[in-house]
């Protein structure tokens, strides 16, 4: 229950106009509404929960989860909102070279860069080379502008990258 919370359809406007009048009913069905008040502002709301711009934050650790996010304690609240809303967009993407990018982006202060052996690859002639390697392979280079946490960065390629592909992290430390 919430302290004076009103409810926005009270029980008692819903009785047959011959109840009305009862004493007793009318504060019979006032307890039901300070009762219901609370699920009535939930529901109405709920939209606003699953905007991770407008969730309260202990249910923001909650869409953190849901999105596949690991939370950093060290983030703060706005940027957690911001991760969460950029990791929907990010799924889209997974098991890509701009993926793997955007999802190490969500994590680490600077620039990312990916680059990879190829893919599938076609040559305008027969029996021509083809670009790239044979051998999968992924280098993820991390031009950080503040400290990096590599077990944290690992753990994002990992679960972002093509299971197949063997990858290598570069952090590089710039503007210090």
């Amino acid at each position: 229950m919430v302290e004076g919370l009103q409810s926005p359809v009270p029980v008692a406007g819903r009785l047959p106009v011959v109840l009305q009048d009862d004493d007793f009913l009318q504060r019979f069905t006032g307890a039901l509404d300070d009762m219901l008040a609370p699920v009535y502002l939930t529901l109405d709301s709920l939209a606003c929960y699953f905007d991770p711009q407008l969730a309260p934050d202990d249910f923001l650790e909650w869409l953190c989860g849901w999105v596949g996010i690991e939370p950093d304690q060290t983030w703060s609240t706005q940027r957690r909102r911001d991760i969460v809303a950029r990791a929907a967009a990010v799924h889209r993407w997974r098991g890509t070279a701009r993926g793997v990018a955007e999802a190490v982006g969500l994590v680490v202060d600077g620039e990312v860069e990916v680059k990879d052996s190829g893919g599938s690859a076609w040559s305008p002639a027969p029996g021509g080379n083809l670009p790239g390697s044979a051998t999968p392979s992924m280098t993820v280079v991390v031009r950080a502008s503040g400290p990096v946490d590599r077990s944290r960065v690992e753990r994002v390629i990992a679960a972002v990258k093509a299971a197949h592909v063997p990858h290598t992290l570069e952090v590089q430390e710039v503007g210090k």
